[in-house]
């Protein structure tokens, strides 16, 4: 169903092809997970052994199943084993899956070492790792666990980091982790997508902005699939109920204090346009793919500028 490769798709294959360490700036919805991962699966051909030789390390769980969700749906004639693993879910369910064998493991950090240390996987295999939306791992706290799962990887290996920004602490982890890398940056750091229109309203505390909500979503006909962002877990719980009283509709919620199912449910109730309102904290902020958004709403400015 591809057409035309985006700008980072046609930079990036072919140094990937190529087995060149590839240090990528491109925003998220740029096309990053195609651009690492039809390269790689080009480059594994077919199911071999136990182990996995290929780690994809990502910041969120949500994140996790997409990658997954992509890579199934290019292998469908191949027998490539793609497997995710994350955290909020049984360990020992994931350690089984894993030990029945894979070629590609999609994992958060902090699961991807739960795993190691239940010597559930081996690394030896191992000729590709991925880092990918790397700044978000680091402002999620992931910097320590990155630098402990770099050192068990084999040493000569191939490496492929894609992060939306470049800030100082990415500098430091891609100088540990790449080898002369080629350095493919698609648009300046912190610049909108071109199809995204901004609008600033400038508004003093929670109730004008509560209700100033209520207002611009009474234009059913122009925002009918809303996303809207909050800083913390109360905001978000607080701007739903406020939806649900007002105009009786089902809100759909998402931060770190929902299960994973329904975190996953509410998300897929979204997409597929069973709710008009998905309220969410940052948890949400990246590689969500979701089509036919009219509106992103950040309820308040969000403590990373970038998200």
């Amino acid at each position: 169903g591809y057409l035309h490769a985006t700008p980072i798709q046609e930079r990036a294959i072919p140094r990937v092809l190529s087995g060149h360490d590839v240090l990528g700036i491109a925003q998220t919805g740029t096309g990053k997970t195609a651009a690492y991962v039809l390269p790689i699966l080009k480059k594994l051909g077919y199911a071999q052994g136990e182990d996995p030789r290929c780690v994809i390390i990502v910041p969120t769980r949500e994140l996790v199943l997409q990658v997954v969700e992509v890579i199934e749906s290019f292998t469908s004639y191949m027998d490539i084993r793609a497997v995710g693993v994350y955290g909020g879910t049984s360990l020992k369910t994931q350690a089984k899956t894993v030990l029945e064998g894979c070629d590609i493991i999609v994992a958060t950090p902090g699961r991807l070492m739960d795993i190691y240390k239940m010597q559930a996987i081996l690394f030896k295999d191992v000729k590709t790792v991925i880092l990918d939306e790397v700044d978000r791992m680091l402002e999620m706290g992931f910097s320590h666990q990155i630098q402990n799962l770099i050192t068990l990887f084999p040493v000569k290996r191939q490496n492929l980091f894609f992060s939306a920004t470049f800030p100082d602490k990415c500098q430091r982890i891609a100088e540990d982790f790449l080898e002369f890398p080629e350095k493919i940056e698609i648009s300046p750091e912190q610049i909108t997508a071109e199809t995204v229109n901004q609008i600033i309203y400038h508004v003093p505390n929670f109730l004008t902005k509560i209700n100033m909500l209520g207002v611009l979503l009474e234009d059913t006909e122009r925002f009918n699939r809303v996303i809207i962002f909050s800083r913390t877990k109360a905001h978000a719980e607080n701007i739903s109920k406020y939806l649900e009283r007002t105009f009786k509709e089902e809100v759909k919620t998402v931060h770190s204090n929902k299960g994973q199912n329904t975190r996953l449910n509410s998300i897929e109730a979204f997409r597929e346009g069973e709710a008009r309102f998905l309220v969410a904290t940052d948890v949400a902020s990246r590689g969500l793919d979701v089509s036919m958004v009219t509106h992103v709403i950040n309820f308040d400015v969000p403590l990373v500028y970038n998200d």
